[in-house]
């Protein structure tokens, strides 16, 4: 929160700064002669107006920080030096009821009326405080296409007012309910213009041969709580036929919307416009197929039959009118539509503050669970809207949101509870002086509300001292006014009591008008009279200094813009404005734009870098560098959406914040095919054991699409016995292949041993058959044993 001793501080610190920058006083270097000149240069300046003060110094010495002015003898009471104020006008404390005796007197934002006196360059700020209350009233007014294509949803809601009460009165004790239909200008080439279709453009058309008259935009039913009333015109009404496929919707809804006293609109109500079709809408400039080229007047226009009359002689509305007459009578828009339009309107809520879209069935069975999800969405946020804000005026915000962090450059707070008070500082800051006597208003209110807190704004441009200002003064030699402490000589007059004439010269002047020996006099930009340098005039732009040293247009450009348009040049040097840095002023100190929707600076992917985010993290992409496929933490970051999307759970299910950090697509399937290869598949496993499978895409659109299966895929484990009977199994079959394979190599070399041993044999059995020397050993033996037995027989006889 700002504090007043905070802003001491700050200013402070910003005045030592000035002091101590390299020996340059920005007050002193600026061309002040005046009061007034001297309180633009810079907030941090202050002007002494004592007659007596720096007798020998130059005009702009008057012209410094306050505490020099003080160090070298300046009075306080003589110090111009304002700063910028805040006055509460109305601070009614705010209501916790919408209904009950008091609802006339509901009061949602604080502080109400404020004024704020600004010294141009001195930044202050202020606070506000919004709260949802309970139990407010609901107005809600049903818009529906009565085209040919909607004759079945028209049958669906034949009774939805009685239903829909029912919800209702679960969020609000006091709920009226109106009706309008629309179809589109009946005129070609828009509608069937033919004199046989005048009656009945269906004619001739076999699925539906008869319908009513094409009409612009009917107002049915103001705004009631007799919900019979409703179910009763509805049943009434038929169906008619045009001949493009866009409807003339915007008709009907700007009419909706400027029509107050005709629709009913009540001031102490929410204005629900519930707008229902199944097609695309005209928009400005259509009309011109049709010959109609005078724009829309943004005025109501319904006749006494409550029929939009002038629906065939202007224009239809653009996306501007329309978000300015739907802001400036508190309607919140909701945009029910079939799937296949979702995109296109969703697109046209970026452009008209206030809008929501939901998606229609395509027989409106769902539209009362629309509605109601409609109206918790707008009631779950709070979002400011400035409106007259002036050009010279920079406004910043920080919101603090239920969680009580502040958020620097929001203005929205998100998934909030009815009864929930949240708090936004406005810094403000004036650029410059607008014409004397000039005040500016303007107006925060919260998108939707009719309570608002009106800003009065008056500057302080000039000089107390000044009121009392003497002409023909006797301290200007009766040839001059006295100002403030300096003399406004008469022209052809100069000096510090207009003691000098034009034109007169000498030596000594001469050199009282040399910066330093060997200069030129006035630095070669002007001529010297009267112990004063005269500045040349330049087309470029202005001159000045004591030595004409200085001027405002040598300085550093951007794109051929001095000082890139958000500084002033002083002495070669840019003086940024506010907000901006560099050497020519372009880099802007903004950080708004570079915080993603989960609130880190450049996603945590890059840095922010004169306003805008330089993403470092090889892959990434988009304004917060928050796209990034092939980044280590994609997964692990889009895990988070689905689990809390999907199943509502995870970290982001916790704190409530899924809604508004999980923006992206989802598209479930019951199975996952990768079909496209820019897509990345990411895998984990879910806290049972299962696992979860989806794909994350960045679209050419720039939309980040989830693809992910209906259900995580859990298969069962098997029982201890199966892997038991698995593994023993898998041993003997192992010890079974084992023993084959021994087998047969054992078998394979046996075979190979008898084969070669009969090898053997064969070979040997030639050589005793084929050589004579050869005697079988056997053969020997016995014959051997026969001579023995012989001899020894022979010995016996």
């Amino acid at each position: 929160m700002w504090s007043p001793g905070r802003a001491a501080l700050c200013w402070m610190l910003l005045e030592t700064f000035l002091r101590s920058a390299g020996g340059l006083n920005i007050c002193m270097s600026g061309s002040a002669t005046s009061c007034e000149e001297c309180l633009l240069i810079h907030p941090s300046c202050a002007w002494c107006a004592q007659e007596d003060f720096g007798k020998r110094r130059s005009l702009t010495s008057r012209c410094d920080l306050k505490q020099n002015l003080q160090k070298r003898g300046c009075e306080p009471r003589f110090i111009e030096y304002p700063r910028s104020t805040i006055s509460i006008l109305q601070n009614s404390p705010l209501s916790t009821k919408g209904s009950g005796p008091a609802q006339y007197d509901v009061v949602q934002i604080m502080p109400q009326r404020i004024s704020l006196s600004l010294r141009p360059g001195d930044q202050t700020a202020f606070s506000l405080q919004v709260r949802q209350v309970e139990d407010y009233p609901v107005d809600l007014y049903y818009l529906m296409d009565l085209s040919l294509s909607m004759k079945d949803d028209l049958d669906t809601i034949r009774n939805l007012g009685t239903k829909l009460a029912e919800e209702m009165g679960k969020l609000t004790s006091n709920f009226r309910l109106g009706f309008g239909s629309f179809v589109d200008k009946n005129m070609s080439p828009f509608s069937y213009t033919a004199p046989k279709y005048q009656e009945n453009p269906c004619n001739g058309y076999k699925l539906f041969p008869n319908c009513v008259p094409t009409f612009g935009f009917r107002h049915i039913l103001s705004l009631t709580d007799k919900v019979d009333r409703f179910n009763e015109e509805v049943q009434k009404q038929m169906v008619s036929r045009n001949r493009d496929a866009p409807e003339g919707g915007f008709d009907a809804i700007l009419q909706a919307a400027v029509c107050k006293e005709e629709i009913g609109w009540r001031k102490e109500a929410y204005h629900l416009l519930v707008f229902a079709t199944d097609d695309v809408p005209h928009l400005a400039l259509d009309g011109r197929l049709g010959g109609l080229v005078q724009p829309h007047d943004g005025r109501c226009h319904l006749n006494d039959h409550n029929e939009y009359s002038a629906s065939t002689k202007m224009d239809y509305p653009s996306l501007a009118l329309l978000g300015e007459k739907l802001a400036e009578n508190n309607i919140f828009l909701i945009f029910a539509v079939t799937k296949r339009l979702y995109v296109i309107y969703k697109n046209f809520t970026a452009l008209i503050p206030g809008t929501t879209v939901e998606i229609l069935d395509q027989d409106s069975k769902n539209v009362i669970q629309l509605i109601i999800t409609a109206y918790n969405n707008i009631r779950s946020k709070v979002e400011l809207t400035v409106s007259d804000h002036p050009e010279d005026i920079n406004l910043s915000f920080t919101a603090t949101c239920q969680d009580g962090k502040p958020l620097p450059g929001f203005r929205k707070c998100a998934d909030l509870k009815i009864g929930e008070t949240v708090s936004f500082d406005v810094s403000v800051e004036a650029r410059s002086c607008p014409p004397r006597g000039t005040d500016q208003t303007f107006t925060i209110k919260p998108v939707g509300f009719k309570d608002r807190l009106e800003v009065a704004v008056n500057y302080q441009c000039d000089c107390s001292c000044s009121r009392t200002a003497q002409v023909n003064s006797s301290l200007c030699n009766s040839i001059g006014m006295y100002n403030c402490g300096t003399c406004r000589c008469e022209p052809g007059y100069l000096g510090a009591h207009c003691e000098c004439q034009e034109g007169e010269a000498s030596s000594m002047y001469l050199s009282a008008c040399r910066e330093a020996e060997g200069k030129q006099v006035c630095s070669g930009r002007g001529e010297c009279s009267c112990n004063q340098c005269l500045c040349y005039e330049s087309e470029f732009g202005k001159i000045y200094g004591s030595f004409c040293e200085c001027d405002d247009f040598s300085c550093a450009r951007h794109k051929g813009v001095l000082c890139s348009g958000h500084g002033e040049c002083h002495c070669g040097e840019c003086k940024c404005h506010a907000g901006f840095v560099g050497d020519n002023c372009n880099c802007s100190t903004e950080t708004s734009l570079c915080f993603s929707d989960d609130g880190k600076m450049c996603s945590g992917r890059g840095s922010c870098v004169c306003g805008r985010c330089q993403c470092t993290e090889p892959g990434a992409f988009g304004e917060t560098c928050e796209k990034c496929p092939t980044c280590p933490d994609a997964c692990g970051t889009k895990r988070e959406c689905i689990e809390c999307r999907l199943f509502n759970s995870g970290r982001l299910a916790d704190n409530e914040t899924c809604q508004r950090l999980c923006k992206d697509k989802i598209i479930t399937v019951e199975s996952l095919e990768n079909e496209d290869p820019a897509a990345v598949l990411c895998v984990y496993k879910t806290e049972n054991d299962c696992v979860m499978k989806f794909t994350y895409l960045e679209h050419a659109s720039g939309r980040s699409i989830l693809t992910a299966l209906q259900e995580p895929e859990c298969g069962g484990g098997p029982s201890a016995l199966t892997v038991l009977l698995a593994v023993v199994g898998t041993i003997l079959l192992v010890g079974v292949v084992l023993l084959a394979t021994w087998k047969l190599v054992i078998t394979i070399h046996d075979r190979r041993e008898f084969a070669r041993f009969q090898s053997a044999r064969v070979r040997a059995r030639y050589l005793m058959a084929s050589n004579p020397l050869y005697k079988d050993p056997i053969t020997t033996h016995f014959a051997e044993m026969e001579t023995f037995e012989k001899s020894f027989n022979g010995g016996v006889h």
